[in-house]
């Protein structure tokens, strides 16, 4: 019986061609592993950025609760209308925030700036030393001796739902957190639930950078949502991240538009479209979505752990 030899990769290939094909064969072992390492990374940085305490959290929001019900003579109902509820909440990033639902007709019938004022003299005065107490166009904050901070948005009920601060004028204005949060929990279900973590790393990489560089966590969100609408790339946060900051260098140029009610506040701080806060911030997304790249195409470890660093931004 003749030997029929048959085909193979080998067969008639020139020595080059064979050199290639082996450096191919080995580049993409080599890719398969980095994409191993970067997975353990990315797990290794949102395990750090989940190792927050909610319990104390909410131990503080009690706190400043029975602090305002008694001068105030009213109940007063705090709800995690941020981070905390959405979990995407990242230690250090004063991204803590609450709605304090006022039910006092004084402060209802006042403008927002005497209402913040009013809940900020009255912390001041009921927390004494243990935290420091400041106020705000929109909120209050209460800033605890181990660095984390606590925004604190007034807010009430009326017949057409929640008013909180308008941030375009001394008023009130409606809002809907439930179909914010509704609205990123289905793109996170569309996302295989990889939208979550993604946003919690975007906002660790986005935290190291200068504070007037920051986007606010509401905003990184709404981003998130929009950047992701019908997404049919690679569900992994390795794959996904760099899409978010380079979709989101697009987005930011003008003010997101959205149906819940929530975007007209979160993102009206950069003013109209094209103007000189939405350039440099468009400037700063596209940088980092070009550093994530890069790193990824000269498959170093390091490159990436940069990006997580504030000595490196």
């Amino acid at each position: 019986m003749g030997g029929g030899g048959g085909g193979g990769p080998f067969v008639n290939r020139t020595p080059e061609q064979l050199r290639q094909q082996v450096r191919e064969t080995e580049d993409q072992t080599a890719i398969k592993v980095f994409e191993t390492e970067l997975g353990g990374l990315l797990n290794e940085l949102l395990a750090s950025a989940n190792s927050r305490d909610v319990e104390k959290v909410r131990d503080r929001l009690d706190e400043i609760k029975d602090a305002l019900e008694g001068p105030l003579e009213t109940t007063v109902d705090s709800l995690f209308g941020g981070s905390v509820a959405k979990h995407t909440y990242v230690d250090g990033l004063s991204d803590v925030d609450s709605l304090l639902v006022l039910d006092d007709p004084d402060l209802q019938n006042s403008r927002p700036s005497e209402a913040i004022k009013s809940v900020a003299d009255i912390l001041s005065s009921e927390l004494g030393g243990s935290a420091k107490v400041s106020s705000g166009r929109l909120a209050v904050t209460v800033a605890y001796p181990d660095g984390q901070e606590i925004q604190l948005l007034p807010a009430f009920k009326t017949t057409e739902g929640l008013k909180v601060p308008s941030f375009m004028r001394d008023g009130w204005s409606g809002i809907s957190p439930e179909k914010f949060q509704a609205a990123l929990t289905a793109r996170n279900e569309q996302c295989a639930g990889k939208l979550v973590p993604t946003i919690k790393l975007a906002k660790a990489a986005i935290g190291t950078l200068p504070e007037q560089q920051r986007l606010s966590g509401y905003h990184v969100e709404s981003l998130a949502i929009a950047a992701f609408r019908n997404y049919e790339g690679p569900k992994t946060t390795a794959a996904m991240l760099p899409v978010f900051f380079e979709k989101a260098r697009e987005l930011v140029a003008s003010p997101i538009r959205d149906s819940t009610g929530q975007s007209v506040h979160v993102d009206a701080y950069l003013g109209d479209a094209g103007s000189p806060e939405r350039v440099a911030a468009a400037h700063v997304l596209g940088r980092i979505a070009k550093r994530m790249r890069n790193a990824s195409a000269h498959m170093s470890r390091e490159q990436w752990e940069a990006l997580f660093s504030a000595n490196d931004n």
